[in-house]
Formats: C-alpha cells, structure tokens, sequence
C-alpha cells in the first residue's frame, strides 16, 4: 500500500506540471524505449526477520499510437536480494544458557520476469519536445528465488528461514508514468517511474525442513552476567506449513531513450496532396501555410479572423477563418508570391507576404510555412451579449443603439441568433447603450474605456438585458400620507426611473396602478386609490411625458398581496405590503 501511494503521488505531481500542455497531432507511429532503473519491492509473505532490498531493472517498452491514445508491450527484468535482520548480536539459547556464536547464513537472489500489454494516453507541449505518458500494463510474470535460511552451527540450530518462490504464472498489474524529451523527431531520453503488484504469488514448500517459512521468536533478557540479550523464545520456533498466496509489490525509478519511428514521406512524390501529408511539402504538391492572428499591442491570439491567401494581382488563392486559438492552416498552397491578409469584425490587420523562396525551403526541409498577421487598431472591441432580465436567453434581432456621451454621434446594430453583437469602441471615451425590439423594453445603461490599458487590453466583455412587456415592477418609494393622495418628496425618485425610461423608449406606454389595504370601505378606497394613480400621472405629465402614454389606473383593495382582507387581524406591517404603487409598461407595435 506505501508503494501505491508513492506511485499516485508521483502521477499528481506529474499530471500538475503538465497541465498547460495540448495534445497534438502526430498520428500513427511506433516508438521503441530500452530502459534501466532501480526498483524498491514490498513482500508481504507475513515472515519477519527478513527485509528485501531493492535492486537492478532492465526494462524495454514497445509502443504504438494514434495521435494522443495508444496500444504499449512492456517486458521487466527485476532483481532483487531478501536480507536477514535476525537479531544475532548477543543472542543466547536460554535452556543452556548457551551464548549462540557460530552461524550459516543463505540469501538468494530473487529475479522477476514480467510481460504485459496495455493502453497508453500521451500528451506533448506544443513545440512536441516535451512528452507525458500514462501507460498501463496487464500480464504475467516468473518470480524465482529468494529463499532465505539462518541456522546456528554451535548448537545446530535453525533460527530464521523462508522458502522463497518458483511460479511462472502470476497476474500483474503495472502502472507507469514517463517523461521523455525529444532531441530531434526520432530520439529522445526518458526518466520516469512505475507501480506493479503481484497477485497471489505462491511461496515454495521446503520438503526437508516441512515449512514454508518459520523463525524462532527473540525476547529481551538478560545474559548469565546480568546484561541485556536477546534470548530465544522457550516456547520454540513459530512454523508455517501452508504456503502463503500473498501479493508482492514494488514502485521504481528508471531513465532510459526513446527511438520514435514516424510514418516517412516520399520525398519525390506524395501519395495524397492534403492532411495525409501536411504539414510537409514535396514536389508534387503545395506546402502547409499556418497563419496566426494576433492583436500588435496585447500579443493575445484572435479567433474568428477572416483569412485570405491573394497572388500580387489581388485574386484570391485560398481563405480560411481562424480557430478558438487564432489559428488557420492552408493546405497544399502553390508555390508563388502571396499576400496574407485578415480581417476582424470589419478592420483590416496588417498585411505580410510569403516569397517564392519560402516554399523552397518547405519543399527542402520539410516544415510548412508560419506567418503571423497583427490587429493594428486602436480602438476597443466591445463583445456585448443581450438576453431577456433574469435569464440567460439571449436575444436575437435586438436594435442595439450606442450613443458617445463625450463626442456626438451614434450608430446601431442588430443582435445575432445567440444574442451577441459587436461595437469599436475609442479610447478614454464613455457611451450610452440601449436595446429595442418590438415585445421589449431596456434601461439605459453605461460603458467607459476611460481606465482601460489598450496596451494590455483588446476586447471588453459586455452583457446588458431587455424586459418583455407586460411586467408589473413594484415602486417601494411611492407613498403617500394616510387619506392623501399628494406626491411626497421621497417618491420623486422613483418617479423620475419612469421618466427617464419612458424616454428611453419613446414608443411605449405606461399604466400606473395604485393600491390600498382592506381597511376602509371597498368604494372608498376604490376612489383613494384613483386620485392616487392619478396624482402619479399628473407628476409624469409635469417632467415632458404626454398625456396619451400614461394610464391611470386605480385598484382599491381589490388585488392583496396577503391574507390581510376584510375582517382578518393584520399587524401594520402586513397592512403596509398592500399600500403599494406598481407600474406596467405597454408595449406600442
């Protein structure tokens, strides 16, 4: 179980350092890995007295792979050697006493022969010099040897023995993680470090002796002259006759190389001008073109970035859009003079040009052609999203209308299928953004770039939502004195939300309901609520909102929001939930 643990702590720390790289593509190939290391086993046959040493491993792994999985072979040479811990230093028989002086010692060597088979998952950095692999192995192994004898010769005496092993057959698992780095494509050196267990390995049965394993147990005592000793046990040896079925285990460390034997390229013809053979070139066929779109101030990679390949004459050769990395690859390019292109959300990035030249030296070493194009804009890039309020349901064909509050002028665009749309945005500068589409209404809302570092930024994510018709939005502020229906100074606030949203959005309507607790009689606070409603409406009418957009509209204690009804007792805290004004926007198609 130590062991295991070691070997699990080993693959964290090794899954931790490699996190940052990405699997790449380099499919279908055999790699060959000779090794040698040092292995440190556990055998748990329940005999004490004896301590097992680690020892030399040779080891060689055949693996094959299709890109980041594959199939591996291992085969393990381990030699280890058990060793005596019989505490034999002043060790006396104490029916003599006899102080026991003279002793045979016998420790063979155990050897461990292992063959297994397994899956493998691989991942490479993207420069493809660095690689992880986690294998796992099933199989079988021989384990011989390991028997281990200690007898006193002065009286003949055994004291300590354990028979070893002969087995051919035994289930192992191994698990293996393995570091290796590439000095070139086809050879590398490798470190790494491995778990196997046994299961089940049986002991030998020693026919002379008629054990498996025994010792003799040692108890503290004290020597004829009265100094402590090691005495033996009166009771006599402890034997076991039944061999033990008991599991053996062992984590080791090893280093070795690796010869990576890739799928090869005819260099005079290609079988098929495309991904089989990308990204190198031959004389048949064009070369791999990868270009990388970047922003010139912020070095940040940019997806989503139109891409063309043009001849001198502006026609067009091949385009592409770069991926969630920046990134297009154009495969089987003619050999010519090219201009790289690229434009993001309508502003162009700066041109580059591949030569003549450059597809000569593709076609000579073999490695496709990497150019980089550069957003050269000043500007912001605001990346907005507008979904419906309290959801996450973006909102498609929404006209969004951006105001500059420091310099005059504005412009609009329409929210695509998901609810995303696009503004450039100056530098230091502050706008105002508003939402409109027929069913909804939005608030007005804000975005500065003022405080924003263009050298470290690019983009600016943005989410504003707009509100379907039809809601009822409850006022907490708009209150009046009892049996009054005159606008107090702390509604004012509220009040002055409705104006300027109804100035946002000039072509709704708003109904303004006003409400009572159930005290009083039903047509009494019928008509206090009106006048109410009404006296919220006359506010409105006096900061610029026509008549013909405003509804009064009184609801007396018809419409409780608790239990509080005629004939209940109700604190006046529940009463006062009930005294309420809300206001519900109506939407003109």
């Amino acid at each position: 179980m130590k062991n295991l643990l070691k070997f699990l702590l080993i693959i964290l720390v090794s899954a931790s350092a490699f996190t940052t790289y990405a699997q790449q593509e380099d499919t279908n190939y055999f790699q060959l890995s000779p090794r040698i290391g040092y292995d440190f086993p556990s055998y748990n046959n329940n005999t004490p007295y004896i301590d097992y040493k680690g020892g030399l491993d040779l080891g060689l792994s055949l693996d094959y792979y299709w890109n980041w999985f594959g199939l591996g072979i291992d085969v393990d040479y381990i030699k280890n050697k058990p060793e005596s811990t019989y505490p034999t230093d002043n060790l006396y028989d104490p029916s003599g006493p006899t102080l026991l002086t003279n002793f045979n010692l016998t420790e063979d060597n155990i050897t461990r022969l292992f063959y297994g088979i397994g899956p493998n998952i691989q991942f490479r950095s993207q420069s493809k010099k660095f690689t992880t692999e986690f294998n796992t192995r099933f199989g079988l192994a021989s384990i011989k040897g390991g028997r281990t004898y200690l007898e006193s010769t002065t009286p003949v005496m055994p004291l300590n023995f354990h028979a070893g092993y002969d087995v051919s057959s035994v289930f192992t698992f191994k698990g293996q993680v393995r570091f290796t780095y590439y000095l070139n494509d086809n050879f590398g050196i490798n470190a790494g470090a491995y778990y196997m267990r046994h299961f089940g390995a049986t002991e030998l049965f020693d026919a002379p002796l008629g054990v498996s394993a025994g010792y003799h147990p040692v108890v503290d005592g004290n020597s004829a002259n009265g100094q402590p000793s090691n005495n033996l046990d009166p009771n006599g040896p402890v034997l076991r006759e039944e061999p033990c079925d008991c599991d053996i285990s062992s984590v080791g460390l090893f280093a070795g190389v690796t010869l990576k034997f890739n799928k090869k390229i005819k260099e005079d013809v290609c079988e098929v001008c495309g991904e089989d053979h990308m990204p190198r070139c031959c004389a048949t066929c064009g070369c791999g073109v990868t270009v990388t779109a970047r922003d010139k101030f912020t070095d940040e990679t940019l997806p989503f970035t139109d891409v063309v390949l043009t001849d001198l004459n502006g026609n067009i050769v091949q385009s592409g859009t770069t991926n969630s990395y920046g990134v297009v690859v154009f495969t089987d390019v003619a050999e010519d003079d090219l201009i790289v292109k690229g434009k993001l959300y309508n502003v162009s990035l700066e041109e580059t040009s591949i030569s003549k030249d450059e597809f000569k030296a593709c076609k000579k070493d073999g490695n496709s052609i990497q150019k980089v194009i550069k957003y050269g804009d000043l500007n912001f890039i605001l990346k907005g999203d507008v979904v419906e309020c309290n959801t996450a349901d973006g909102i498609q064909g929404v006209d969004i209308l951006l105001k500059d509050k420091i310099k005059a002028g504005q412009k609009n665009t329409l929210s695509d299928a998901d609810g995303n749309f696009i503004f450039h945005l100056k530098q230091a500068s502050t706008y105002a953004l508003n939402g409109r589409k027929d069913g909804y209404f939005s608030n007005e809302v804000e975005v500065t770039t003022s405080g924003i570092d263009r050298n470290k930024s690019l983009f600016i994510d943005f989410e504003m939502c707009v509100n379907p018709c039809g809601q009822a939005i409850k006022l907490d502020n708009i209150i009046f004195n009892l049996d009054k229906w005159d606008i107090l100074p702390a509604a004012r606030p509220d009040l002055d939300y409705v104006v300027k949203l109804m100035l946002d959005n000039p072509t709704i309507k708003v109904e303004m309901s006003s409400h009572t607790d159930s005290r009083g009689s039903n047509q009494y606070n019928q008509e206090l609520s009106q006048k109410r409603a009404q006296s919220t409406v006359n506010y409105l009418m006096t900061k610029g909102i026509s008549r013909e957009r405003l509804i009064a509209r009184g609801a007396g204690e018809s419409e409780l929001l608790n239990r509080c009804a005629d004939g209940v007792q109700c604190p006046e805290s529940e009463h006062t939930i009930n005294r309420r004004t809300e206001f519900k926007v109506v939407c003109i198609n």
